[in-house]
């Protein structure tokens, strides 16, 4: 992944990427899934709606990546997303620009979740994970989650994808344990960067462990 820096840096279409590892378990979590990677870039993804996943990797990423990718016989899941509502910045930056903080969208809707995590709060937000990710796999709602970060411990983030927006709230505001993090995370001031955004998806290629999650949803 380390060698994707540089081909992302230099496409002009780029404004904003992030190269990630995962989670194992679809969420924050301490143990790494070494054979799953996350790539994020920001750009204008207009006519692409019509092009095979092949082709789509090369227009999103370039050549040097696509080829990487085809040589290794990697499985990927492309998916696309307009950002709709939010706050918080990543690395003091609005990557999706200067959202509103609500919309009237109701559909199928992605949620990513990110924060640098303070040293000193570190053991208390661990020890939070464990019981919101089973919270939120049981979920009315919940179609699955990637737990993915820039840095292990302490730049944590999870994408998250609903059949709805009302049943992301039902979950955010109504589960009690995830409720009583939110309220912690802020009073004892956990974060030294966060950033919450709210995504339309509109369209997904290929496959995550032999599965399109998204397949017949959109």
């Amino acid at each position: 992944m380390a060698l994707f820096r540089l081909p992302l840096f230099l496409n002009r279409n780029i404004s904003f990427f992030k190269l990630m590892g995962c989670g194992k378990n679809g969420t924050f979590d301490k143990h790494p899934d070494w054979q799953q990677w996350g790539i994020m870039t920001v750009q204008n993804h207009d006519g692409v709606d019509t092009i095979s996943n092949n082709a789509l990797i090369k227009k999103l990423y370039g050549s040097f990546i696509h080829a990487w990718l085809q040589c290794f016989h990697c499985e990927i899941w492309t998916i696309l997303l307009e950002p709709l509502e939010g706050h918080g910045k990543w690395d003091q930056k609005e990557p999706f620009g200067n959202l509103p903080k609500q919309s009237g969208y109701e559909g199928p809707i992605a949620i990513l979740t990110r924060a640098t995590i303070r040293l000193s709060k570190l053991s208390a937000f661990w020890q939070n994970v464990d019981g919101v990710a089973k919270q939120m796999s049981a979920a009315n709602g919940f179609i699955t989650s990637i737990g993915i970060g820039e840095m292990p411990y302490i730049k944590q983030a999870t994408f998250s994808i609903w059949e709805s927006k009302e049943a992301m709230k039902q979950f955010a505001y109504q589960m009690s344990q995830h409720t009583e993090v939110i309220k912690k995370t802020r009073k004892e001031n956990w974060y030294s960067e966060d950033m919450f955004v709210r995504f339309r998806p509109i369209k997904t290629m290929g496959s995550i462990k032999g599965n399109d999650p998204l397949k017949g949803k959109l």
